[in-house]
């Protein structure tokens, strides 16, 4: 299993965290280990190398063929499940790797980073895949709402991107992006995270 995750999807986030991405340029793309998948309702631990763990709340995508090249029109044949995850980042390390010019993929790679939520079955309409809502709520307050036509890049071109580098296979996972509102976790707090109006993933930190 891979996960695949796409950052800086959302204009306004980018806007939080001090950068742009120009309309036109190619999506950001950088993968987690599978020792990173956090299965749903398993507590998450902070790590002892960060001081800032943040959240991230994105909709993920199962990938339910193997495919290569794949053209964004024929993308969600693709797709078999849609959930709600949380990208977990070393922000301090992040920040630090960024002024320093080196890769930061370990501040978010790291063990337990990628929590995923239950799947739920694909929309099939028209245009459903670009309207679909969710939210992160933390001990009871909402604190991210996200929708996938904020979107910079939609899912069906993000399919056709990465496939064209790396096969996509029968349950590989892909983070699509968060949208503004992400802040630091703290031990004791219970996450909840919501497709629509439906809870599909539950867990604390600890």
């Amino acid at each position: 299993m891979k996960i695949i995750c796409v950052g800086w999807n959302y204009a306004e986030h980018n806007k939080e965290l001090g950068c742009t991405l120009k309309e036109g340029e190619e999506p950001v793309v950088f993968f987690k280990p599978d020792s990173a998948f956090l299965r749903n309702r398993r507590p998450f631990f902070l790590p002892d190398f960060s001081e800032q763990v943040e959240y991230e709340t994105e909709l993920v995508f199962r990938i339910g063929r193997l495919g290569k090249s794949i053209g964004a029109r024929f993308a969600d044949r693709y797709i078999d499940g849609v959930t709600v995850g949380i990208d977990f980042t070393a922000r301090d390390m992040q920040a630090d790797c960024r002024r320093k010019g080196l890769s930061w993929g370990i501040c978010k790679g790291f063990d337990g980073s990628a929590a995923v939520g239950d799947m739920k079955p694909v929309p099939v309409s028209e245009g459903a895949l670009e309207n679909i809502r969710f939210r992160l709520d933390i001990d009871g307050k909402t604190v991210q709402n996200g929708f996938s036509g904020d979107m910079i890049f939609p899912v069906r071109r993000l399919v056709e991107y990465v496939s064209r580098f790396c096969t996509l296979k029968t349950g590989d996972l892909l983070f699509t992006g968060t949208p503004k509102g992400v802040g630091p976790v703290r031990i004791g707090q219970h996450l909840e995270g919501y497709l629509e109006d439906e809870k599909v993933l539950d867990f604390h930190i600890r």
